[in-house]
């Protein structure tokens, strides 16, 4: 059965998970780890991606994000690509350095996101790297030492956690590592690395008596939620995916939306493939990114090449055109295409 698409959306809370290919080892040192955080750091402040909590396993990572103006696909092409081109520089070897698909989990905030938090900063302990929480507080590969106020770093949004403790940052850190240290004893959780109606609803026992009492709900393999949030996901994909397919359908394609937005802004259609930094031509490029990227579907990397912009560029121009869009009600369509 061929697996199914992800699903994202703007604010989406993401668990993923990567491993190395057939388990091998993707970071050898010290080295390779800060070089995996910089490129990490980068990229989340490129895309506004926020992160709440993450950690590096020799042979495999973890992180908790939630997605800014680029879908978590465009975040993790870059991530793993550019690492991975990096590693195979450095330690002289070719062919593909992580497993072919990474796993990506959608997840319900209000239920999840301090149980993943805690799953995914406790991973270093589980698999023997530091030997206890006096250590993972400040071990430097992972985001608890970072909550701890042991480290510092400005891309991992540590504040969204704490406030979740206590106002006074004193308690929050204190009443986090309580909860943290509470985790220890729970081991490897799969309900935590993975989506679907089992995980979701607790495992198999909750799931037979959920169906002797004639309770059904939603599952989906992509997706970490009670079923009331499994059919909102689903139920907002499947209209981006309509709404994709209808302006498909209308014959829509790059070069009419440029049409439409040299119409709406009243510049020549050809100034928009020529680079330059005047206001209006910016302004006009901005919403070409914004309407191709989240209307069409179109990929920043393709979207790149055609402008001769760098994927940051793109994803700037992306939340720039989504502003403008917004500010002056523009949509892609007209009245006669409605």
């Amino acid at each position: 059965m061929p697996r199914k698409a992800r699903i994202d959306a703007s604010g989406a809370l993401h668990h993923i998970i990567t491993r190395g290919i057939d388990r091998n080892t993707i970071f050898q040192d010290d080295y390779d780890r800060k070089n995996f955080i910089d490129r990490l750091a980068t990229i989340l402040d490129e895309t506004k991606t926020v992160c709440y909590a993450w950690a590096l396993i020799p042979n495999h990572f973890h992180l908790l994000l939630r997605t800014g103006f680029a879908p978590v696909a465009t975040v993790m092409r870059r991530l793993l690509t550019g690492y991975a081109m990096s590693y195979n520089r450095r330690h002289q070897r070719h062919g593909h350095l992580f497993q072919n698909r990474y796993k990506s989990i959608l997840c319900q905030e209000d239920i999840y996101l301090l149980e993943l938090v805690r799953y995914i900063h406790l991973n270093p302990l589980r698999a023997g790297i530091v030997k206890d929480l006096k250590s993972l507080d400040r071990f430097h590969f992972a985001g608890h030492s970072v909550i701890m106020g042991k480290r510092m770093n400005d891309w991992q949004d540590v504040n969204g956690v704490l406030c979740l403790f206590d106002t006074k940052v004193s308690i929050a850190r204190r009443r986090y590592r309580s909860y943290v240290k509470k985790g220890i004893p729970d081991g490897k959780r799969t309900d935590l690395t993975g989506g679907g109606l089992i995980r979701s609803i607790g495992g198999w026992s909750e799931a037979k008596a959920m169906r002797m009492a004639g309770i059904y709900q939603k599952g989906d393999e992509r997706i970490l939620g009670d079923g009331d949030f499994v059919n909102t996901v689903l139920k907002v994909a499947q209209e981006e995916l309509d709404k994709k397919c209808s302006l498909q359908a209308r014959g829509f394609d790059l070069d009419k939306v440029a049409q439409r937005v040299s119409h709406l802004l009243g510049i020549e259609p050809k100034d928009l493939w020529v680079k330059g930094k005047y206001p209006h031509v910016v302004q006009a490029r901005s919403l070409l990114c914004y309407w191709a990227v989240r209307e069409l579907g179109m990929r920043m990397s393709e979207l790149s090449r055609k402008l001769k912009l760098s994927e940051p560029a793109i994803s700037l121009s992306v939340k720039r055109g989504e502003k403008i869009a917004k500010e002056h009600q523009y949509s892609l369509l007209d009245d006669t295409n409605l």
